[in-house]
């Protein structure tokens, strides 16, 4: 078999079999994929009492539960299973005074937080003051990668900036990325990290990673161009019309043919075909803004401490007036996904809408092909009014539900971006114990109230009760596909890789690694110490192109005399592939499907 047309990977357990019950393994065969046979999934003659070198072990996962029928709604999907029988929510709390300043030393008597209007027991109670210091620099030996590259003991303020070229006009995009290096050469706090990403067309990219350095990130934002946003093709008059018609509109009335000449008639006539051609790009917008913010949460979930993501946009791919006004099917389980994740990670959205101050005017538009009089005219200003003020009201709606603020109808957008991020510099985190025998599907509202003088409160007002969210093995495959296509480490769960070195076996090369989880795999002593997790890689080479790729699900239980070291030393795994000559770069996710978390780490790799 040619090189590259197979992907062989051969599990060495160091510590993983020495302390695992036999008995709670099951073994499948089948060790490649991408073609043939694979390289063993021979049984053991006796359980394995040491390392075993050169067999294969496929462990089986646990059965995936069924994913909600499409055109679903959260309100709509069957009662919750919970997989756990405590869920602790955690709601961070920032609290400012009439100028905008951060009050200090609240006690846990002067807050309350209701669900569903119902007051809930606070448990866990404490005020955070993140750290402002520079990234201190990698300390990995040579050859050894990880996913985590912060004190994860210590809370810092950090914010990531997403430049959205998808849902912002192209001219609108060069005025934010101008206010933009405004802000980095004259408000960045000393110490503050903050990393930059671009959401365009073709989803989610990396600009520059995470760092104290304004310059360094200045010079990433000036390479930047921009890109015709996905709605941009269409004048106002279609995207009104394919709001509307996408069930987004519940005032506006384009039901009667326009009257007048024929070229009048015949320009309405276009407008409708436009917005049904913009309703499926809509689609498309919808899910690559969600699968955009799901990735950055992932990216920062394992970063202790409150998190702000700046979204400098022009709109919002869909309006909500409702938590459940999503469109239905797999979106809706995206979207309840994404909300997740944000949760999770203590993330906190602060849209900036860098339109600045909008005209809604069709009669200043030097875009408008409409009529400049009679009902043509009143529709399109009507129309245009309320989309503007659908996508203000969307954006702030949005903030809300993850713990932020929208900034909008200002052209002070450096002022904007310094506000976000000094939001995250002090903040209470609230924490109580979900009630798991209200299995109802759906939205819960939060309402935080605190009882001592304060001008603001910001929190986040609710969050999904779903089996997408409640569920781990709900999204098991999404979770492990949404990884691997990340630009991004996913960091919830800690991982590090590391290159043993290369040996020459005939016209090929064995590469030896090992894989390290600190403390991270979930063991379920109520269940006999129940594990679970999946191992899966992808193998890239120098061109982009796919050289194999490898999925394990583990499972098994841990032995009880082995149970402190495991806690203590983690899971170490050490595994061989064999590759050709070249240079490649692996990605590797690791999804413990117990806890639903995920880390992921990328390599490059030399084969001499």
């Amino acid at each position: 078999m040619r090189y590259g047309s197979r992907f062989v990977f051969v599990s060495v357990f160091v510590l993983l079999f020495l302390l695992t019950d036999p008995s709670a393994w099951s073994q499948r065969g089948g060790g490649g994929t991408g073609g043939g046979g694979g390289s063993g999934g021979r049984a053991p003659s006796s359980a394995p009492s040491g390392v075993s070198v050169g067999t294969t072990y496929g462990i089986a996962g646990p059965a995936m539960p069924t994913m909600p029928a499409p055109g679903h709604t959260a309100e709509e999907e069957q009662k919750v299973q919970f997989s756990s029988v405590t869920v602790l929510v955690q709601v961070p709390v920032v609290v400012t005074d009439k100028s905008g300043a951060h009050i200090h030393n609240l006690k846990k008597e002067d807050f309350q937080i209701l669900e569903n209007g119902k007051e809930q027991k606070l448990g866990a109670f404490e005020e955070i003051t993140t750290a402002s210091s520079p990234l201190p620099p990698s300390t990995s030996a040579p050859g050894e990668f990880s996913n985590l590259a912060v004190d994860p003991s210590q809370p810092r303020t950090l914010a990531i900036i997403a430049i959205d070229e998808l849902n912002t006009p192209f001219l609108d995009q060069a005025y934010g990325r101008k206010q933009l290096i405004k802000y980095l050469s004259a408000n960045l706090e000393p110490g503050q990290i903050l990393g930059l990403v671009i959401m365009g067309t073709k989803g989610i990219r990396v600009l520059h990673g995470l760092t104290s350095d304004p310059a360094q990130l200045i010079a990433a934002v000036k390479k930047v161009n921009g890109e015709v946003s996905t709605m941009e093709t269409y004048d106002t008059e279609a995207l009104v019309a394919a709001a509307y018609q996408g069930g987004l509109g519940t005032s506006l009335n384009f039901s009667q043919i326009a009257e007048g000449t024929i070229e009048d008639q015949l320009r309405d006539f276009v407008v409708r075909g436009d917005a049904i051609s913009g309703a499926f790009q809509q689609e498309t917008a919808i899910e690559t803004t969600l699968s955009s913010f799901l990735d950055i949460a992932n990216y920062v979930s394992g970063i202790p401490g409150r998190k702000t993501l700046i979204w400098a946009t022009g709109s919002f791919p869909f309006t909500i007036d409702s938590p459940d006004s999503v469109p239905g099917g797999q979106l809706s389980v995206l979207y309840e996904r994404t909300m997740g994740a944000i949760n999770q990670a203590q993330m906190s959205i602060y849209p900036v809408d860098i339109r600045g101050l909008v005209s809604t005017s069709p009669a200043g538009d030097v875009t408008y092909r409409g009529g400049h009089s009679g009902a043509q005219m009143l529709n399109a200003a009507v129309g245009r009014s309320w989309l503007h003020a659908s996508t203000i009201d969307t954006l702030r709606d949005f903030a809300e539900m993850t713990g932020g603020k929208a900034f909008y109808n200002t052209n002070d957008l450096a002022g904007s971006f310094h506000k976000a991020v000094d939001d995250a510099s002090s903040y209470y985190l609230l924490a109580y114990y979900l009630d798991t025998h209200n299995n109802r599907p759906g939205w819960r509202r939060l309402n935080v109230k605190v009882n001592a003088p304060h001008g603001d409160v910001r929190a986040r007002n609710g969050f999904f009760v779903t089996n997408a969210t409640m569920n781990p093995g709900m999204t098991r495959a999404a979770d492990l596909n949404s990884a691997i296509h990340s630009p991004f480490d996913a960091t919830s769960l800690p991982i590090t890789l590391r290159w043993l070195g290369n040996t020459t076996d005939g016209d090929k090369r064995r590469v030896d690694f090992s894989i390290f989880v600190p403390n991270g795999i979930f063991i379920d002593e109520a269940a006999q110490n129940r594990f679970s997790f999946d191992l899966t890689a992808v193998v890239t080479n120098d061109k982009g192109g796919a050289a194999g790729t490898f999925a394990r699900p583990m499972q098994g239980a841990i032995k009880p005399e082995a149970l402190a070291i495991v806690k203590a030393e983690g899971i170490h795994y050490k595994t061989m592939m064999e590759l050709p000559p070249g240079k490649y770069t692996v990605k590797l996710v690791v999804r413990d499907n117990l806890s639903g978390r995920i880390g992921s780490v990328s390599a490059p790799l030399t084969v001499n």
